[in-house]
């Protein structure tokens, strides 16, 4: 379990490809503070930490996580958005976050606010997500409140500091982000259609 704050921009170093699974190593500020075996979440992505060596740890992505996320375009010396599993007890900054990723989607805008920015997403609706305006959601791990909200699109606005700490200073139009929408909203929408 996940709240969405990003702890550190992690860096790949190796990608080695295994059959259909994919290793990915990495540096970041708290590998020393890693054990085997640990979750954390990669642009919102739970993988479990396989190896650490010095200053770099090791992680494996299968076929499914491949084909629902972006883990499969990574490339070497690509940022990285790390957060480890949340502990009992601490403050539920942001908001509930599985680390599973529902799918991608394609940033469509990126408009300078001043101050701040707003990010366009679009997606495929035919995956049954929703967003509401001011609900939750989760982009490459970051929880975000959505702006705006439509069929098959939303917009989040990006604070100074979430700019510069997370890799949303690199993406770009048509850049591809996870998404994780809100687990109570899916939960709702699950319902919803149960009951037509």
């Amino acid at each position: 379990m996940f709240t969405g704050i990003i702890e550190d921009l992690g860096v790949v170093t190796n990608l080695k490809k295994e059959q259909e699974n994919l290793h990915i190593s990495l540096k970041s500020v708290f590998t020393s503070e890693l054990q085997i075996d640990q979750s954390v979440s990669h642009n919102g992505v739970c993988l479990t930490i396989v190896s650490i060596k010095d200053d770099e740890y090791t992680v494996t992505a299968i076929k499914e996580t491949l084909k629902k996320s972006n883990i499969g375009s990574l490339n070497v010396n690509d940022s990285i958005n790390l957060e480890r599993a949340m502990k009992l007890g601490d403050r539920l900054d942001g908001h509930i976050v599985q680390g599973h990723v529902d799918q991608t989607a394609r940033c469509t805008s990126i408009q300078s606010q001043n101050g701040s920015w707003e990010y366009t997403f679009e997606y495929d609706p035919s995956l049954n997500n929703i967003t509401i305006e001011k609900g939750s959601i989760t982009v490459n791990g970051v929880s975000l409140t959505v702006v705006n909200s439509g069929a098959n699109h939303f917009s989040v606005a990006i604070i100074p500091f979430t700019y510069e700490h997370t890799n949303f200073k690199f993406l770009e139009i048509g850049s591809v982000v996870n998404l994780e929408f809100d687990v109570l909203g899916k939960y709702v929408q699950k319902l919803l259609t149960l009951q037509n």
